[in-house]
């Protein structure tokens, strides 16, 4: 008896103590010199997002995805002059998401914050949007550069809010066939500190055309439906039976952002930027497709030392898993889009 009740006891305390763990964990906002802001619009389910690094970070990214929307990723190639950016911004809103980088450069530049030129600072504000106009019936309305302004201004250093917010507002998946329609996705964040004082961390909103695998189990969390629209369908199993994908072009796309604390240059930033994609390989199902504009960026703050790039690629990897995984758990169901959730298992 003395034994099941220590054995009662430690379980307790393990669970405790990762209720802890998880409660301490703000998501990317760990990252010191990292504040995340969203802005949602009301009128319909899309918004934006805005990690801010007003300290400057520096920067690389990796586009993977065949139908790609971005901006100012060129100057984030390591033979290019600028080192460090101030901000990057995820959207909602396809290409006319691309507005919100106005609005966030304005911010920026209301602070004096950018690259600096003989006129003035010119702020650096690469980003990526996702195709979200056929969810809520009013595609006219989209994430402007006032909304990139209002994330910026209401970022902070606290707790990421997930789910239906910002740049996941009117983010769905299992768009590859089935009969049963896709479901509700949304943006997610995930973080670890390691004991040498090392934070690796990743938000990520999800609009994927495959599934989400939770790569603990190799279930479907969330994705396409079976025709009655209540079980998942499973796209692995529909490719394999010889069906087609169904997902049109340029309308899905997975976009987010890995940042850490250590010190590393434009060519280190770039290949964390390519390991993290290994993150969206383990939870999506299939990734990287014609119809996904798969993008990664990776933000370095530089508060610690040089960095392991091998070590801060694979926890990239890590947290990007995590995170999407949390997209698909704090997402919540709308008109015709059940989140994970609502199904039945």
């Amino acid at each position: 008896m003395r034994k099941l009740l220590a054995i009662a006891a430690a379980a307790f305390l393990l669970a405790q103590t990762s209720s802890m763990t998880a409660a301490a964990s703000k998501g990317i906002t760990d990252v010191p010199g990292v504040k995340v802001g969203h802005f949602t619009r009301s009128e319909r389910l899309t918004g934006c997002t805005v990690i801010l690094t007003e300290a400057g970070a520096v920067a690389g990214v990796d586009v993977r995805g065949s139908a790609p929307g971005t901006i100012e990723t060129d100057l984030l190639n390591p033979i290019n002059l600028v080192e460090q950016v101030n901000a990057v911004f995820l959207s909602g809103g396809s290409a006319f998401g691309l507005d919100v980088a106005t609005g966030v450069r304005k911010f920026l530049y209301e602070k004096k914050i950018g690259f600096p030129t003989r006129a003035a600072n010119v702020p650096i504000v690469p980003g990526a949007i996702l195709y979200d106009l056929n969810v809520g019936g009013k595609p006219e309305i989209w994430p402007t550069a006032d909304c990139g302004y209002r994330a910026a201004q209401s970022a902070t250093d606290g707790p990421v809010a997930e789910g239906n917010v910002g740049a996941g507002a009117g983010a769905t998946v299992g768009k590859s066939g089935g009969g049963g329609g896709p479901m509700k996705s949304g943006i997610g964040t995930a973080s670890i500190t390691l004991p040498d004082g090392l934070v690796v961390a990743a938000i990520v909103a999800v609009n994927a055309v495959g599934d989400i695998i939770d790569p603990a189990t190799g279930r479907v969390l969330a994705g396409v439906r079976t025709p009655d629209g209540k079980g998942l369908a499973d796209s692995r199993k529909i490719l394999r039976e010889g069906r087609p994908l169904s997902a049109q072009p340029g309308q899905n796309t997975t976009i987010g952002v890995v940042a850490t604390n250590a010190r590393l240059t434009k060519v280190q930033a770039t290949k964390v930027a390519q390991m993290a994609h290994d993150g969206l390989a383990r939870t999506i199902y299939p990734a990287h497709t014609m119809g996904d504009g798969d993008t990664i960026f990776a933000i370095a703050t530089g508060t610690t030392g040089n960095g392991d790039v091998s070590r801060i690629g694979a926890l990239g990897a890590e947290m990007m898993a995590e995170a999407i995984v949390r997209a698909a758990r704090e997402a919540t169901g709308i008109p015709g889009y059940p989140a994970a959730r609502d199904i039945a298992r």
